[in-house]
């Protein structure tokens, strides 16, 4: 008996150490593969990033920031009217669309929750996370220009929300999902309405992630082109006025980009390194103040 209790010991051991050698080896070839992704995107994004800045620095100078986009094979030039129609309609797409995705996220969170209007308007807001812009843009057309017959800023404006207010609905909703019940359940055990929980409780200790849905949201919506061309199309010269057509930098570096005139070429670059930059420093923010969290 001793002799084939041995023998059955041994035959455990053996198998143990094979599925220990299989279980080794998978985790090697699973990491292997981890890594070798990682590596592949990273080339990509540091070879991107090298040209930009190669490409792009050379055209920076004070005049980009002060004249106006040049005709063909002009000496001097640059994009402020481009650079200011950007930061107008990016920034007014962002305060529209902001309040509205940050209310549904708190009804999705802290009111609706299983309700089949919360569920319908996840499943909304899924469509639209995931729906090319150039879609949106055509909505947008078809919905405001077409029927105003006219480019406008007011219609740029209204497709870059477009694309603000899903990105700030599921991160608002997560962000507040993540706040444990007990915080709710003691504010409620002090008396306080529902409402005043949600503004003083919940919502404040969410407030950095919701900033940060915020911040990439408004970064996404910085390189948007697609929706642009649809609605706000371009303007060669400076306006503020938003219901005409209104240059933007997205637009401006599209048409540049593609024209053989080499001071647009060189333009071109300079606005990708400007919107590189400033999606950078935005995403850099948004890491900071997600950090914060903790």
């Amino acid at each position: 008996m001793s002799a084939a209790a041995s023998v059955l010991a041994q035959d455990r051991d053996a198998v143990r150490r094979r599925l220990h050698a299989k279980r080794k080896l998978a985790h090697v070839v699973a990491l292997s593969l981890a890594l070798g992704a990682m590596a592949f995107g990273l080339f990509w994004l540091i070879w991107i990033l090298i040209e930009t800045v190669r490409l792009g620095i050379g055209g920076l100078a004070l005049t980009l920031f002060t004249q106006m986009t040049p005709p063909p094979q002009a000496e001097t030039g640059g994009l402020a009217n481009a650079i200011f129609g950007s930061v107008v309609m990016v920034s007014l797409a962002t305060l529209l669309g902001t309040p509205i995705g940050v209310l549904a996220g708190i009804y999705l969170a802290e009111y609706g929750r299983r309700s089949w209007l919360a569920g319908t308007t996840r499943f909304i807001n899924d469509i639209l996370l995931s729906a090319p812009s150039i879609v949106i843009g055509l909505f947008i057309y078809s919905a405001v220009v077409a029927r105003l017959r006219g480019f406008s800023g007011f219609a740029g404006i209204l497709a870059l929300a477009l694309i603000v207010i899903p990105v700030v609905i599921r991160t608002t909703e997560n962000m507040l999902a993540l706040i444990p019940n007990a915080l709710r359940e003691a504010a409620y055990a002090l008396g306080t309405p529902k409402w005043r929980v949600v503004m003083t409780v919940t919502l404040k200790a969410a407030r950095a992630g919701v900033m940060t849905g915020i911040l990439l949201a408004f970064a996404r919506i910085a390189g948007e082109t697609a929706p642009l061309l649809f609605t706000a199309l371009s303007n060669q010269f400076w306006t503020s006025d938003l219901s005409q057509p209104m240059a933007s930098l997205p637009v401006t570096i599209f048409k540049f980009a593609m024209s053989p005139y080499e001071n647009w070429q060189k333009l071109a670059w300079a606005g990708v390194f400007l919107i590189t930059i400033g999606v950078l420093v935005l995403n850099i923010l948004a890491r900071t103040f997600f950090r914060n969290r903790h």
